[in-house]
């Protein structure tokens, strides 16, 4: 039992260290969504002499690109850009920077209440998954003390369902204000075509991973308390039996005690009481009982 209960506790802590680890870097990293954003080319320079805009004639350099009133598409460019819950970063057209924002800034005004609650809720989300971790490193401690090994998994997986809760709607509610932005955004923010990155992946598969810890936690509560239940009715019914056969035992002295008692009366009664009490064979006299068989005869 000790056992297969450190294992399960062990699984457990495991599950929601990689929750907690997930979470943490999910939630400081800006990679939730990514994509492309097409931009207008700037005007040729001295400086910069490809990927630009030359309205002159000259078409002797390769590297200068002339707009075409026809096409309409050498026009824009594609850059990168990544985004996360605090920053949206993308491509530095002019050189190999990144040129980042606040993401909170970029989303319109009628879904900022619910992208702060989002921050609260993953922030909420990170706290619940360290209390719960902490919890169930102190039921190793303590795995020598069924009792107190039980509150503290009690404890623990009540901790960790509410942090799965808080994780689901925070990741539900940022998506959903992604979307949003998206469309009424700034112009020159709104992407081209995107996608969703790794950090939003590492997001879900830390909600997973607290999930599967929650599960292991109340199924090895649950678990222990059964084993416990077991032992303890098995030890009343062994106490009953013992205390059955005392009993037994007890009773049947008792029963023999009265039964010699009877036994000693019966055989120290007189003959007035109309009852024959038996005679010792040694008292008798073999002659005596021969002469009165004979007078008996005659």
């Amino acid at each position: 039992m000790k056992t297969s209960s450190r294992c399960r506790t062990l699984l457990s802590v495991s599950l929601n260290f990689f929750a907690l680890f997930f979470s943490i870097t999910a939630f400081i990293t800006n990679y939730w969504c990514v994509g492309t954003q097409r931009v207008a080319k700037p005007k040729c320079s001295k400086l910069r002499t490809h990927q630009c805009i030359d309205y002159g004639v000259n078409e002797t350099d390769p590297n200068k690109v002339v707009y075409s009133w026809e096409t309409g598409d050498d026009r824009f460019l594609f850059r990168q850009f990544h985004t996360g819950i605090w920053f949206s970063c993308e491509e530095n057209i002019d050189d190999e920077s990144e040129i980042c924002r606040s993401f909170i800034d970029l989303a319109p005004a009628s879904e900022k209440g619910m992208l702060w609650l989002s921050l609260v809720s993953e922030m909420l989300y990170i706290v619940l998954l360290l209390v719960g971790f902490s919890l169930m490193c102190l039921e190793l401690v303590h795995s020598s003390n069924v009792i107190d090994g039980l509150k503290l998994n009690a404890f623990a997986a009540v901790f960790t369902v509410l942090s799965g809760l808080l994780g689901m709607v925070a990741h539900v509610m940022y998506t959903q204000v992604f979307q949003v932005t998206v469309s009424l955004g700034p112009p020159d923010w709104r992407p081209y075509n995107w996608d969703y990155g790794w950090s939003f992946c590492m997001a879900w598969a830390s909600f997973t991973c607290c999930m599967g810890a929650s599960v292991t936690t109340l199924n090895s509560y649950t678990k222990t308390v059964i084993e416990f239940r077991h032992k303890r009715k098995t030890f009343e019914q062994s106490i009953r039996e013992e205390h059955a056969r005392e009993a037994f035992g007890f009773f049947r002295e008792r029963s023999l005690h009265s039964i010699s008692k009877s036994v000693e009366v019966y055989s120290s009664q007189t003959p007035k009481s109309g009852r024959k009490t038996p005679i010792p064979a040694d008292s008798l006299d073999l002659s005596d009982i021969a002469g009165s068989l004979g007078e008996e005869q005659c």
